[in-house]
């Protein structure tokens, strides 16, 4: 009780050295029932079973011999379940006094640091039946204190022309209720300020503070004491003023062998009033490292400049994390002057990895995958790093067409290059628009991948040339200048093979209104390898059958046509996109923080402008072509937010948030189906399989369903189970649409806000496992509410463990 009312506040509840037994759903202690089912002494009641009866340790000896009657007792049978129960299990919480009492002298320091100085924390404890007990604290925090003036003694002349400089922005402000926090954060805030002007002597606990609050009703008069540096001088103790430094003096040692014996130094060169180093020839152009170098020659000292360089020096990626050193520089008479010694230690030149992977998808139901990277860092004395790599997979699917039943059905293989350099490579100077303490980089990479797996067996060959810089400490920007893709089908005639579904449904209409013996085989089945699929649309479309264009079935088998078409043509890819994602969350450990990441993309324009620079070739469709392919046009934006909450005693929330839509213009009608959106999967809505859900309310009848506008919405409540296995419920919403493209049926597109009732809902609960470096997890969904059936079918019709879907996946899904 605070001020006589219940508080469930996180950070006073936490204040306790005693909490009840933690609970998973529903108020149930899991892990209290897991230890009290172990027994106390599992060794000893095994031998008090054993010398229960006269004969039962010599029988048992005589059958399994007294070595192993000694291990059975050892056994997990034996002992093993207890000890599993007991360490994955949690003891009760007994009620100790002692630390009741400690309890309450936590409360009464932490609002204390509050800024209530009166505080009065009380203690009762109450037997309850079946041997439990209730603690309750009963807290009066009386009135706050409230900072009134705040003045400041800084006994260094040149540390308070420094301090006035930032006074008015103090954390300590007059007005404000006093928190403890604020003054240390004011004090790391004064000496981060002196440090990086300078004083490089200073320490955080040079500052200190005086506060008055006595007869002041319930204010807070604050001075701020800022001490000269104590230097040790024989067995006294003298106060100094504090010197303010500058950087007399940049020498790098580009080997650790230069750095270590100066005796060693084989060739050195000035650049920038930067000296380097080397115990050979220097391996380096000069400006790939002093680009990197933060702290110059005649600059004041600086902790920031410090912290700059070594982050700079290590995103190279060609030094190991560097040592910077700095040493007072004797010649200077006045005891002011800085040397930096920054002493490198060079990676392998050259590097090889190999890994070979197993794997399952959607696609295939066993693979095996290998690649090998092989990586030149270096590559042009400009700390430039090229990574060429070449992989391949071959795995086995049923669902592919496989004639001559091979188990391999599957195959892939590729290989890409990329280039890294640590600068922008741009034709005008960058530095006033991206500076270098944005650690900017540009990245050239091509591929090429041949790929025999969804049936059409696919080329793709793919070019990039991007930017990529940190404006902020977790936030990162990402700048594709070109990004090209050139995916080639070859095997299009083997589309109806792959995609089962449109054929079943076209071959149902075909059994009613096909018109030409030649487009069916003995069975009456439309061929696929003779073109009978393919005639008996044309057949319709042509009008060559009893069917017309306003009849639902031609509509129907016109859809099919433009899919097939879609699919199965080659796509031409010319994009530019901005990617920027900010995040809060500040390392591995931290369960309370958001990330937001947006992108927008634009395709087609460039190559749309050089073909209206002269006579554009068009295709046998009318579109614009180059190359001799039809180019894709369209426009992309992308949304999405991730935010997780700590609920303590290892309980998280986590939510994400997607929003994207492509939207085609010019040359294009649709959205290449490399570019669009699918729903289902793994980390996506886990009550429907990838590309099952949707688009809108169609059923997902086709066998890869996308479109080129989603919307997704998933929120996951996490808990520990036991030991490393934790538990999840999880809520995943949304759905994929067809909008402003070329798609027409309702059932496919959005239709303004009406269409929202078409999100589908799945639910459902995980187990994982936290192997350290990455987590397994395991998904059962139900489809909660689908918008496929009928409005009175929708909803719980199908929550049944036949009718789930089971996600294997690596990691969170968000």
């Amino acid at each position: 009780m605070v001020n006589d009312k219940k508080t469930k506040e996180e950070i006073v509840v936490n204040q306790q050295y005693q909490k009840p037994n933690s609970a998973l759903l529903l108020g149930f202690p899991l892990r209290l029932h897991m230890y009290n089912l172990a027994k106390k002494n599992p060794d000893s009641s095994y031998h008090v079973w054993l010398e229960r009866k006269p004969n039962r340790h010599k029988n048992l000896a005589a059958f399994l011999s007294e070595r192993q009657v000694e291990r059975l007792g050892k056994s997990f049978v034996v002992t093993g379940i207890s000890n599993f129960l007991k360490k994955n299990g949690e003891p009760p919480v007994i009620v100790d006094e002692k630390k009741a009492e400690k309890t309450k002298n936590r409360f009464l320091a932490y609002y204390f640091n509050k800024g209530y100085f009166k505080t009065k924390v009380g203690y009762k404890i109450d037997t309850l039946k079946n041997k439990r007990g209730h603690i309750q604290y009963s807290i009066e925090t009386g009135k706050p204190y409230i900072v009134d003036t705040i003045t400041a003694d800084v006994e260094t002349p040149q540390l308070d022309s420094l301090y006035h400089k930032i006074s008015k922005r103090s954390l300590i402000k007059t007005g404000k209720q006093y928190d403890s926090k604020d003054f240390i954060d004011e004090r790391k805030r004064i000496s981060t300020y002196f440090r990086d002007n300078g004083a490089y002597k200073f320490q955080e606990t040079n500052i200190s503070y005086n506060v008055d609050t006595i007869k002041t009703d319930h204010k807070a008069n604050v001075e701020v004491l800022i001490e000269n540096q104590t230097i040790k001088t024989g067995d006294s103790l003298i106060k100094t003023p504090f010197k303010l430094y500058k950087i007399s003096e940049v020498n790098i040692f580009t080997d650790s062998n230069a750095g270590k014996n100066k005796l060693k130094i084989a060739d050195s060169i000035t650049h920038k009033n930067m000296n380097l180093y080397s115990s050979d020839k220097l391996a380096y152009r000069p400006k790939a490292i002093t680009d990197a170098i933060f702290i110059t020659k005649g600059s004041t000292f600086s902790d920031t400049k410090r912290t700059l360089t070594s982050r700079a020096l290590n995103n190279l990626r060609i030094f190991n994390y560097p040592s910077i050193e700095y040493v007072e520089d004797e010649r200077d008479s006045t005891g002011t002057s800085l040397i930096t010694n920054i002493v490198l230690s060079p990676r392998k030149r050259y590097s090889w990895i190999p890994a070979v992977d197993f794997m399952h998808s959607n696609i295939q139901d066993f693979g095996i995958a290998g690649n090998m990277t092989f990586t030149w860092r270096n590559v042009f004395r400009g700390a430039e790093i090229l990574d060429i790599s070449t992989r391949g997979n071959i795995g086995s699917s049923k669902d592919m067409a496989n004639p001559k039943g091979v188990f391999f059905n599957i195959s892939e293989y590729g290989a890409d290059m990329k280039l890294t350099i640590p600068r922008i490579l741009f034709p005008i100077k960058t530095e006033g628009i991206i500076p270098k303490t944005m650690f900017p980089s540009t990245i050239a990479s091509v591929g090429f991948s041949r790929q025999r797996n969804i049936g059409l067996d696919k080329e793709n060959f793919s070019g990039i040339f991007n930017y990529n810089w940190i404006p902020k400490k977790n936030n990162s920007a990402r700048f594709d200048l070109f990004n090209i893709q050139y995916v080639r089908n070859l095997n299009p005639q083997n589309y109806f093979n792959v995609y089962e579904s449109s054929y079943d449904t076209l071959n149902d209409y075909a059994q009613v209104y096909n018109t030409n013996p030649g487009n069916v085989d003995e069975n009456g089945n439309l061929t696929i390898e003779d073109g009978g699929a393919d005639n008996f649309i044309n057949d319709v479309l042509t009008g060559q059958t009893t069917l017309t264009p306003e009849d639902e079935v031609y509509k129907d088998i016109r859809s099919i046509d433009e899919r097939q078409n879609r699919l199965t043509e080659n796509n031409l890819i010319f994009a530019t996109n901005f990617t920027y994602t900010k995040s809060s969350k500040t390392d591995i450990l931290d369960n309370s923080f958001s990330i937001f990441k947006t992108k927008i993309e634009s395709a087609g324009a460039f190559l749309d402008l050089m073909s209206n620079l002269g006579n554009p070739s068009l295709s046998e469709n009318g579109k614009k072509t180059f190359l001799n392919v039809e180019y894709s046009q369209y426009v992309k934006t992308e949304f999405d937010f991730i935010k997780y909450w700590d609920l303590g005693r290892r309980k998280v929330y986590a939510m994400r948030g997607f929003f994207g839509i492509a939207i085609p213009y010019g040359n294009a009608d649709n959205i290449p189906f490399s570019r669009s959106y699918y729903g289902g999967g793994s980390n996506d809505n886990r009550a429907w399989e990838s590309y099952g859900l949707g688009p809108g309310t169609s059923g997902g009848v086709n066998d890869f369903n996308e479109a080129n506008m989603k919307i997704a919405f998933s929120a996951e409540y996490r808990f520990n189970l036991f030991g490393k296995w934790n538990a999840a419920l999880f809520a995943d919403a949304g759905n994929i649409w067809n909008i402003w493209d070329n798609v027409e049926d309702e059932r496919y597109t959005f239709n303004g806000w009406k269409s929202l009732k078409d999100i589908a809902l799945g639910t459902g609960l995980g187990i994982r496992y936290d192997f350290g470096f990455f987590v397994g997890r395991l998904d059962l969904g139900f489809k909660t509410y689908n918008p496929a059936k009928p409005q009175s079918e929708r909803w719980l019709k199908d929550v049944r463990f036949d009718k789930s879907v089971i996600n294997i996946g690596i990691n969170y899904p968000f």
